[in-house]
């Protein structure tokens, strides 16, 4: 079957980048990949809107959610704001079976992949 890697997280974004996050997500054939783990809430509200991710993949497919990832990083902000970075922005914990957890920060236009920065150990269990 191969190794595993959990995969959970979320964006936040507006309305405009959520039209384009889905836009990315439908390009996937759900048969090949797996797209089937992005949800997006049905009533969305206030200011802020929502993607999340959560399931778990082989770890060979591992490229693709990166990939995918940077792909909505790179959304540019809706509107210019010299004051804060209106592009999407999210958390995901990526647990692997072998190597342990890591913390993927989608921010600032692009991702970073690291250790972990709290205990999400308990995640792992």
């Amino acid at each position: 079957m191969g190794t595993m890697v959990s995969v959970r997280g979320w964006l936040e974004c507006d309305d405009e980048q959520l039209a384009q996050i889905k836009e990315i997500v439908e390009a996937d054939d759900p048969e090949l990949t797996y797209s089937g783990g992005w949800a997006f809430p049905a009533r969305q509200y206030n200011n802020v809107r929502w993607a999340f991710y959560g399931g778990d993949i082989r770890a060979l497919s591992l490229g693709w959610f990166e990939e995918r990832l940077r792909q909505i990083a790179r959304i540019p902000a809706t509107y210019q704001d010299d004051e804060y970075d209106e592009r999407p922005r999210g958390l995901f914990l990526v647990g692997h079976e072998a190597d342990g957890m890591t913390e993927w920060r989608v921010h600032h236009g692009g991702l970073v992949i690291g250790l972990p920065a709290g205990d999400y150990g308990y995640l792992d269990a």
